[in-house]
């Protein structure tokens, strides 16, 4: 009996020990291909008159490469620098492996649904659906004693209010141009606030540019310190439905500096260094090429099924581009955001398994 009892305690003592990562931050970057992620800038496209903006010398002088190793590391320089060194990215479906959203309907609030639920719910069938009913990942995070209070969650998009159902789910949602700081913001959050409000809006009321997200997320971030932070951005989305190839690499760009800020802050940070995980996705793909309807997405259009991901961290071994033959799916996502923190998700509904492979040859039980 007692040696039973001295085994139950090493494995507990050995699975506290593993479990390293005490923060998460989520980051998505709507409808960003694959296709830019792993092999850099589509000629095809590039050259084309209808989408390089009249500037396809500009986007060859700044991403383009022979290589498209090195094409894929001049558009995302941090995501093939750091993370590719240290930690996993799936997606390259040229190599057998891939990734893709379960939901029949390929476009935002399915596939944030999908992310965050770890659910396919058919009922989830347009990006005006009321307030989401299924219990999110993050939600869950938030009832759990070590983590209630110090959830947050930022998105360009205004329909985050209701994917993440910010008033049942009990954590904040700054979406789109809600204000931050409530009744008592301070110098920085009323700056914000105001430079928002009174900036270009290309996308009108519904989606504020990726600027502000991010900088309010930081904010947030440098303040707050949550344990928990989702920021959502959404101007590779709206440039590529806009048939601007140059302003989506563009973008695409700016979310790999904003990663590489937000990491250089937690790895100086004495809560976040060495006990914050990142994980990096996309809500849907789009279509190939250009006579695939790049631009769009949706069950009718072939491709836009395909997505990738990739996470950094102490939970996560460090494999870099996964090469292998494998199918994954969107709605295994909640589950690993689960797991990397200790949690086991379950809720009303059913949540899929996590994805395993990405703890595969680390210290974690």
């Amino acid at each position: 009996m007692k040696k039973a009892i001295l085994i139950l305690f090493i494995l507990l003592s050995c699975k506290s020990l593993a479990q390293k990562t005490e923060n998460i931050i989520i980051i998505t970057t709507d409808g960003f291909r694959w296709q830019e992620v792993f092999k850099g800038i589509d000629p095809a496209i590039a050259n084309d008159k209808k989408f390089n903006q009249g500037d396809s010398a500009y986007i060859y002088k700044k991403y383009a490469d022979a290589d498209i190793k090195e094409a894929r590391k001049k558009l995302m320089p941090f995501f093939w620098s750091e993370i590719a060194s240290k930690g996993q990215i799936y997606g390259n479906r040229d190599l057998g492996n891939k990734v893709d959203v379960a939901n029949p309907y390929w476009f935002s609030y399915p596939g944030y649904s999908e992310i965050m639920t770890g659910n396919v719910d058919l009922k989830v069938n347009s990006n005006g659906y009321k307030a989401n009913p299924n219990v999110n990942v993050l939600e869950f995070l938030n009832q759990q004693s070590k983590f209630k209070g110090k959830v947050a969650a930022f998105g360009a998009w205004d329909a985050f209010d209701r994917i993440l159902n910010e008033e049942r789910s009990g954590f904040p949602v700054i979406s789109a141009f809600d204000k931050v700081g409530g009744n008592k913001p301070t110098a920085a959050q009323k700056l914000l606030n105001e430079m928002r409000d009174n900036s270009f809006k290309p996308f009108h009321q519904d989606e504020c540019l990726d600027v502000f997200t991010h900088y309010q997320a930081l904010d947030e971030l440098k303040t707050k310190k949550p344990k928990v932070l989702y920021i959502a951005y959404g101007e590779t989305d709206e440039w590529a439905h806009h048939g601007d190839y140059r302003s989506y690499l563009d973008a695409a760009n700016q979310v790999d500096k904003w990663i590489q800020e937000i990491w250089n802050f937690i790895q100086n940070d004495p809560q976040y260094k060495n006990k914050t995980t990142l994980f990096i996705t996309v809500d849907h793909g789009r279509g190939d090429k250009v006579k695939s309807q790049w631009t769009d997405h949706g069950a009718d259009v072939p491709g836009a099924s395909q997505i990738w991901f990739a996470a950094i961290g102490p939970e996560i071994a460090s494999k870099g581009e996964i090469k292998t033959e494998a199918q994954f799916y969107q709605k295994q996502f909640a589950q690993t955001l689960a797991k990397v923190l200790g949690f086991d998700f379950k809720t009303s509904h059913p949540v899929e398994k996590e994805i395993s492979e990405l703890f595969e040859n680390n210290q974690k039980l």
